[in-house]
Order: structure tokens, then sequence, then C-alpha cells
């Protein structure tokens, strides 16, 4: 699965019957819950990395990379659009396009 389908099993489950379907919801609870899910997922993957579980944090990992795409679908931004700005990133130093950003 690449992360293209993964994107489109999201958008296609969000409408699904929130009672058989997380992701469905999540998307119920609005957009806010949606973020505040995805805070909690970071928060935990940085916690495996601290302790350098190695086993952990591939799953918090995926959880943060799945939680981070229904944020975006919840608020209407497309999977391609933020590799589109990846692209568009890429061969510049991180220096210079964080500084490019004001």
């Amino acid at each position: 699965m690449t992360l293209d389908d993964l994107f489109e099993t999201i958008k296609q489950r969000a409408a699904s019957d929130p009672e058989e379907s997380w992701t469905a919801k999540l998307m119920a609870k609005g957009p806010e819950k949606c973020a505040e899910k995805f805070g909690e997922e970071a928060v935990e993957a940085i916690i495996e990395a601290v302790k350098n579980d190695p086993k952990a944090l591939t799953s918090e990992a995926a959880d943060v990379i799945f939680h981070l795409m229904v944020m975006l679908h919840a608020r209407g931004v497309e999977w391609r659009d933020v590799i589109n700005e990846l692209a568009r990133r890429q061969g510049q130093s991180g220096i210079a396009e964080k500084a490019s950003r004001g």
C-alpha cells in the first residue's frame, strides 16, 4: 500500500458509517477532534523515540501518518498537495526554505 492508496482509503471510509469505521467516527467528531488525535499520536511517537523502542516507534509512526491524513482530509487538504509542497522544497536547504517563510 502506498501513502496515496492510504489517503484514498481514508477518503472512502470517512463517508461510511461511524459505527463501522474508526475514520468515519473521527470525522463525525469534527476537524478539531481529528487534530487532537493527531497530536496525541505524535506525542506517543515522541515518547517511544525517547525510550529508544524501535518496534513501538514504528507502530506509533504508522499511527501518526494515518492520523495526519485524517486531519488533512477533515480540513479539505489533499495528500497530493502535501506531496507537491515537498517536491517544491526538494533540493533546497531546509535552512533556506524556513527563512523564505519569513
